[in-house]
């Protein structure tokens, strides 16, 4: 397997329009159970295209902050903030490789620098000020074939003494290290149509079919060392769900 060497990114402008919308449903102008304005309204609102708008309504969704229903509009809904008893079902070990049927060529990573949005304070659940966003693009024979996004507090980074310019430690942390150091781990599984990547010139294999595992990885504290959002399309998929009676 080969990487590259980590790239900086841009920040695309659909997060920014997500993080605008994110702070003004927890700030209650567009309360739980409220519908938002329709598409051409709020892209008006916003000064975005509804190209733009509608990516940041697909994460929305995603994140399970808002839920559209066909014909009627988008719907905010309160499943982001609840908090669920999870089941541990296995020892912890990262997902894509797991839940994803290739083995991979190579993995390409790319991070940014932000600073804290309502967004990142609610998934690392810390008020942090600044956060490392990084991509992993996972290609076999040259075609993108996984996603993964991480969101990480530079307090985190720096307590673990990691350079995100160093390719080999940066990816060998994401993809092995954060599993022996994690305590445990939440995870949420959903499914999704839309694949956001930051550079919009890649395009994901079967990105409009994707099961997306959202994962929280703790070590001794009460909040996350990282934040994960896998995209792993179905038809490269091997998730299984075993329920017995109890």
């Amino acid at each position: 397997m080969n990487t590259t060497m980590p790239d900086k990114l841009k920040r695309p402008l659909y997060i920014f329009v997500y993080d605008e919308l994110l702070l003004q449903i927890t700030k209650g102008k567009y309360p739980v159970g409220s519908k938002l304005p329709s598409e051409p309204d709020l892209a008006k609102k916003l000064g975005v295209s509804r190209a733009t708008l509608r990516q940041a309504l697909a994460l929305l969704q995603d994140d399970g902050v808002v839920r559209n229903s066909r014909g009627k509009g988008n719907f905010v809904i309160d499943s982001f903030y609840k908090q669920q008893a999870g089941v541990q079902l296995e020892k912890l070990s990262n997902p894509m490789h797991k839940c994803h049927i290739s083995t991979f060529d190579r993995i390409d990573t790319h991070y940014r620098l932000e600073t804290k949005t309502e967004y990142t304070k609610q998934v690392l659940k810390k008020d942090v000020s600044e956060v490392a966003a990084i991509e992993r693009l996972y290609r076999k024979e040259n075609n993108l074939v996984g996603y993964a996004f991480t969101f990480m507090s530079m307090e985190t980074v720096e307590s673990l003494s990691l350079d995100l310019d160093h390719k080999e430690q940066l990816l060998n942390f994401l993809e092995n290290q954060a599993y022996v150091n994690a305590n445990h781990g939440e995870m949420e599984i959903k499914y999704t149509h839309t694949v956001n990547l930051a550079n919009q010139k890649e395009k994901l294999i079967g990105q409009n079919e994707c099961f997306l595992l959202l994962e929280s990885l703790y070590g001794d504290e009460d909040y996350p060392l990282m934040y994960n959002k896998f995209y792993i399309p179905q038809q490269f998929s091997k998730i299984k769900l075993l329920f017995i009676n109890s």
